[in-house]
């Protein structure tokens, strides 16, 4: 099986209504890095969460067709898309595949952490403290992003809660 830890930068609330900056992913286990940069952005001075564009926009095809293309290169089997927050995550990688290239390589689904963590705790309401087991910094770059969030999941398997 091939985990793809994603994370994305994007601003509005969806697809339709915003634009996806940048999103990062981390093939588990090697931990090869893919960037996929669509606008240059940085993080909002008010909302570090928020990415205020700066710059250059890139072909979305092209940054699809390369992600696609690294996908099949670190995944022997169908990816499995992994993320923070899936809810937010999968919508702008699942829109982007579908507008750019037609098709999914992650098929309609995806696995959130959190809820991974919460059924190891036996707690489902107990979806955050994971987060204090990355070693990456958390800083909105999405391969930063993505890395802390492979490296908390592999100290989850290694039994740490």
């Amino acid at each position: 099986m091939s985990l793809i830890f994603v994370d994305c930068e994007a601003y509005g609330g969806c697809p339709a209504t915003g634009k996806l900056t940048e999103f990062g992913a981390v093939a588990w286990p090697n931990k090869e890095t893919f960037h996929g940069v669509l606008l240059e952005s940085r993080p909002s001075g008010a909302n570090p969460a928020i990415p205020e564009p700066t710059g250059l926009k890139f072909d979305g095809a092209v940054v699809f067709g390369e992600f696609y293309t690294w996908l099949g290169s670190v995944s022997k089997d169908r990816p499995v898309f992994v993320s923070d927050n899936v809810a937010y995550d999968w919508q702008w990688i699942n829109d982007g595949f579908w507008r750019y290239l037609g098709k999914n390589p992650f098929g309609h689904s995806g696995r959130r952490i959190s809820d991974f963590y919460a059924g190891l705790t036996g707690d489902f309401r107990n979806t955050q403290r994971w987060k204090r087991l990355r070693v990456t910094p958390h800083d909105h770059n999405p391969v930063n992003d993505a890395m802390g969030n492979l490296e908390a999941f592999e100290r989850l398997l290694k039994g740490e809660r």
